[in-house]
């Protein structure tokens, strides 16, 4: 089953969208597709990829309240990519200590919070 935004025209509902890249951008994104395409045997078109991208910065939780340029924006896109390998350490260590993975006593069964299944964002 495609999701969505890997095929535009998989959805009656896909609009299209014209944007302006520079040369070195569009070199870009032939690469990923070309990559793809020699390595797994499908192509990526553009759209293709510009659509993963937005459903990347939607899935960070990205908006645009308070961005003034586009520096700042790409800031915050970095910030948020970054954000959750600061944070991703192993539960049950603390400042380095050594420590157990609650989520790995009992199979996961131990009965705290580590436990409970991630809750999935709309």
């Amino acid at each position: 089953m495609d999701t969505p935004g890997a095929n535009p025209h998989a959805y009656p509902h896909a609009h299209r969208v014209i944007a302006a890249l520079n040369r070195d951008q569009v070199d870009y994104l032939d690469k990923i597709g070309k990559d793809a395409q020699f390595s797994s045997g499908t192509k990526l078109s553009r759209t293709q990829i510009l659509a993963a991208m937005v459903n990347v910065l939607r899935r960070l939780n990205l908006t645009g309240v308070g961005i003034a340029t586009i520096d700042e924006f790409e800031q915050r896109i970095l910030d948020a990519m970054i954000r959750p390998h600061r944070a991703g350490r192993p539960r049950g260590r603390r400042n380095g200590a050594p420590g157990r993975d609650r989520r790995r006593v009992n199979g996961g069964r131990s009965g705290g919070p580590a436990s409970q299944p991630p809750e999935e964002s709309p």
